[in-house]
């Protein structure tokens, strides 16, 4: 009796090892901005992935989870940033990294990617080269390209003359770069251009040069929150539209998340962008509804909040399908292959190329809905449309 006892102690101990084991813990490291003056950005990236989280926790295989490892990148601040992903690497040894603001900040953590082989999911930093640096780079956010090419195209449809107004770094001059083009090549001429300190907080001499310059219409791009808002207001103040010049530009100028703040002046603006909380799509409603209520009926999730939703749902199903044993090389084939018909933006995939996303845009307009301000999707200007830019410059 006694040896079978302890024949069966040994077999539940070695039962317990085994299913220790078996259990499997992937850690994701997130690197987003949760102070400095880019913090309401970085909180909309914080609240998609904890939504995501909270909501899908439960659909990964037995045994297996995941383990966030949030950190404060302070900002646009390049060096932050990269120690941050070495201390994530080398000392948290995440499997994953993902979030990001920033451009700058993610063109610095790239590289180490590609050293440490740890597959990096941009939510958000849009620079249209950062696949380039590191085979192990996708993303699911988007390019200023993806937006401000067709609307240049569209724009010279209705306009002769444009002048275009965008923030002085790199998806600022792509998105400058990318309208021009597309305006010009649809028979549009460009009168006038001004690039705008990150720092400004007064938009009100910008929007003097271009009432000066009596365009049709003017272009803008700002890296979203409160800039928007503050060149809004001086489009209004300085009667623009009464001077019959046109607002339009990236979705960025008319998030969703900072719309109401922007008051009647943002009526009639036109924007093109693959994300309006104001979609028609039933994904979308459930996820609106899902996002107001945990944090609030009168908030919206603006385009970061769909960034980071989307990069987990990619993540997780690299997870899934790997049953939570993580090889690099074997994500980033699942990655490039990734499909998803249902985001709340609408279908997307990754071009297996690039490595770079692939969903529609949308003509908006904002106008009230239900007493509210909203981005109206119009029409879709691109389906499943892949990034322009690196359609224009292949690798040689």
């Amino acid at each position: 009796m006694r040896l079978k006892t302890s024949s069966l102690l040994a077999a539940l101990a070695l039962a317990a090892i085994s299913g220790l084991a078996a259990a499997q813990t992937v850690k994701i490291g997130i690197i987003t901005t949760y102070s400095g003056p880019g913090s309401a950005q970085g909180d909309q990236l914080d609240k998609g992935f904890k939504l995501y989280l909270k909501l899908n926790a439960g659909k990964l295989p037995p045994g297996v989870k995941v383990e966030p490892v949030f950190r404060d990148d302070t900002g646009a601040n390049a060096d932050a940033a990269k120690r941050l992903a070495q201390e994530l690497i080398a000392r948290e040894k995440v499997q994953f990294l993902t979030g990001v603001v920033w451009t700058p900040n993610a063109a610095a953590i790239a590289p180490l990617t590609a050293e440490a082989k740890v597959p990096f999911v941009s939510a958000n930093a849009a620079g249209v080269s950062i696949p380039r640096i590191s085979p192990y780079f996708a993303r699911v956010s988007f390019t200023l390209w993806q937006s401000a090419y067709p609307l240049g195209q569209w724009a010279a449809k209705k306009f002769k003359r444009a002048y275009t107004v965008v923030s002085d770094f790199s998806p600022g001059h792509e998105a400058e770069e990318a309208f021009t083009k597309g305006f010009k090549e649809a028979g549009g001429e460009i009168v006038g251009s001004a690039r705008v300190p990150m720092t400004a907080t007064d938009f009100v001499p910008y929007m003097q040069r271009v009432k000066d310059a009596k365009p049709e219409v003017i272009f803008a791009f700002n890296p979203a929150g409160k800039q928007a808002t503050a060149q809004m207001k001086a489009y209004a103040d300085l009667d623009l539209n009464k001077a019959g010049i046109k607002y339009i530009g990236t979705g960025d100028i008319t998030t969703d998340e900072e719309l109401q703040n922007m008051g009647d002046a943002a009526l009639g603006v036109m924007t093109v962008h693959h994300y309006s909380a104001a979609a028609d799509r039933s994904a979308n409603k459930a996820f609106v509804a899902a996002y107001k209520k945990e944090y609030g009926e009168k908030l919206n999730p603006g385009f970061m909040v769909v960034g980071a939703w989307d990069a987990m749902e990619m993540i997780f199903h690299a997870i899934r399908e790997q049953n939570g044993k993580i090889d690099p090389d074997r994500t980033m084939q699942l990655i490039k292959n990734y499909k998803n018909p249902n985001s709340p933006r609408g279908p997307i995939q990754i071009d297996p190329e690039t490595r770079d996303i692939m969903q529609n845009e949308y003509l908006r307009e904002v106008r009230k809905v239900g007493g509210q301000l909203a981005n109206v999707e119009l029409e879709t200007l691109g389906t499943l449309l892949k990034d322009p830019w690196k359609e224009f410059n292949k690798p040689k």
